[in-house]
């Protein structure tokens, strides 16, 4: 997968809006951050998910996904290795990072 591809599936994303945080494109809805590119590098795009959803995609598919290190990666952001993600395996765990933000009274992805 190419960074031009990981950005086309964040903004396919109904409301979905492309901005910078920290000199990274990032992706939000509501105003919220659910994805990154070129974190740490641009090896890697970076999607906010629930712990419990990154523990199972991470056992899923380790070559693809991995936490952030750090508090970041223990509530649940997750890096994707864009050389080995595919885009039928990494469009629906963006769909649920996306969810994670787009449902109206969430607050956090670490309150699901």
């Amino acid at each position: 997968m190419t960074a031009a591809q990981f950005r086309r599936l964040a903004l396919a994303l109904p409301g979905a809006m492309e901005s910078a945080h920290h000199r990274h494109p990032d992706f939000r809805v509501g105003n919220r951050i659910f994805a990154t590119l070129a974190y740490p590098n641009s090896k890697f795009g970076m999607i906010r998910l629930t712990p419990a959803q990154q523990t199972e995609v991470v056992g899923l598919a380790p070559e693809v996904f991995q936490p952030v290190a750090g508090a970041w990666g223990r509530s649940g952001s997750t890096l994707v290795h864009l050389s080995t993600a595919r885009v039928t395996a990494l469009r629906p765990v963006l769909r649920q990072a996306y969810d994670n933000f787009a449902t109206p009274g969430k607050r956090s992805p670490r309150r699901s």
